[in-house]
């Protein structure tokens, strides 16, 4: 749920700093981009070094690097999905809540256009302390999302609340929030991607150029959004995101078997494969010797998965991809009403993103209504993105 969510990790100075590195850890295994913020007070409990080995990213502290480079809170704040302060002290928690702006953390809070949750961490009596509680109820007026203290022993040697969230439990309430906020949550999707190979021999195929790449990001794109995801794969070494089925193909004819059956119990079905059209019509059993002599292969049409799907589509949203050389818009309008698409994704194989492999693609989307949409140059993982958000907005112009 995770898969690639880029999240801000804020910790200020309490003792409780010290499970951050287990938070850390736990944020990426779930597959987040991490970018740790820490105040000047924080470092006195974790060192900044165990949380960039653990990130993978520099631990930002300063309005300025060591070499005079500004971190930019701005970007940051535009950056993230979400914003997670951990651990929040009673100081902390005061200057956020009359605006004060201190410390690049701070500055991040005050930028960031997304929710901010907290988890504080301080003493039994600083937690129930009247302040403390009163700026805890006007954050939470405020959208921001409060992750309560745990009970059990503290710093002072007290029992009761005021203990940080187990990191654990942390993951499992963001988790929570992302999966309450999609908008896809309880649908589910096939993806289909990569190339066919067609055999010729045990050792030649005919296929084509496709690397699945942007099969792979569309996957991706509907798991973030909610969707269960089924991604039927062609032949590729690119690795797919954790909790998507995949279901590995090789030839055309295993796609078609494949891609039928998962579009049976699916809301949404995006056909990206780069299926190959025609298959040899007999395979030989044993390597085709070179000789001095020119060789005849017959080719055969392979299923036209597209089309089968159109003709069984009931209330699935089906989304198919026109590659053209020429005539692109043409090309692909008459695809979406000879297929019964329901939205067609038009790119040329020119196009600085549209030529297999690259990770950038330039697309045109059409719907049924002949709404036609252009987008820039963009990488393919925006580019589903964008896709995703269509898809969207067609689901809830049918309910």
């Amino acid at each position: 749920m995770l898969n690639k969510r880029k999240i801000i990790l804020g910790l200020t100075g309490g003792i409780a700093a010290y499970k951050c590195a287990e938070l850390v850890r736990l944020l990426v295994k779930a597959g987040a981009e991490v970018r740790v913020v820490m105040t000047p007070a924080a470092t006195q409990f974790v060192t900044p070094q165990t949380l960039s080995v653990l990130s993978k990213n520099e631990v930002l502290l300063d309005f300025f690097d060591a070499n005079h480079n500004w971190n930019n809170h701005v970007k940051l704040g535009e950056w993230a999905d979400l914003l997670l302060i951990a651990p929040l002290t009673a100081n902390s928690l005061s200057k956020m809540a009359t605006g004060a702006c201190d410390n690049l953390l701070l500055a991040c809070y005050l930028s960031a256009r997304c929710t901010t949750v907290v988890a504080p961490a301080m003493d039994l009596d600083m937690y129930q302390h009247p302040s403390v509680r009163s700026n805890l109820d006007y954050l939470q007026a405020r959208g921001n999302l409060i992750i309560p203290a745990e009970s059990g022993e503290l710093a002072s040697g007290l029992h009761g609340e005021g203990r940080m969230a187990e990191p654990a439990n942390i993951i499992n309430f963001i988790i929570a929030y992302f999966k309450g906020t999609l908008k896809l949550s309880g649908r589910k999707a096939f993806v289909n991607a990569g190339p066919t190979y067609e055999a010729i021999d045990p050792v030649r195929f005919i296929g084509n150029r496709s690397s699945g790449k942007m099969g792979i990001a569309i996957a991706e794109a509907l798991q973030r959004a909610g969707a269960e995801v089924c991604l039927v794969l062609g032949p590729t070494h690119l690795q797919v995101a954790e909790g998507i089925e995949v279901i590995r193909v090789e030839s055309s004819e295993e796609m078609f078997e494949a891609s039928v059956s998962a579009f049976e119990s699916c809301d949404i079905a995006v056909c990206s494969a780069a299926v190959a059209d025609f298959r040899p019509a007999v395979v030989n059993l044993s390597k085709i010797k070179k000789k001095n002599q020119e060789l005849s292969i017959e080719l055969v049409q392979t299923p036209d998965i597209l089309s089968s799907l159109g003709t069984k589509k009931v209330h699935q949203i089906l989304v198919g991809f026109a590659l053209e050389t020429e005539n692109l818009l043409e090309n692909a309008k008459d695809k979406l009403m000879r297929k019964n698409l329901d939205l067609i994704v038009a790119n040329e194989a020119s196009a600085g993103g549209g030529v297999f492999g690259n990770d950038q693609n330039k697309i045109t989307l059409i719907d049924r209504h002949n709404k036609t949409t252009t987008f820039e140059l963009k990488s393919k993982e925006e580019v589903a993105n964008d896709l995703v958000t269509v898809i969207c907005e067609l689901l809830e112009k049918r309910l």
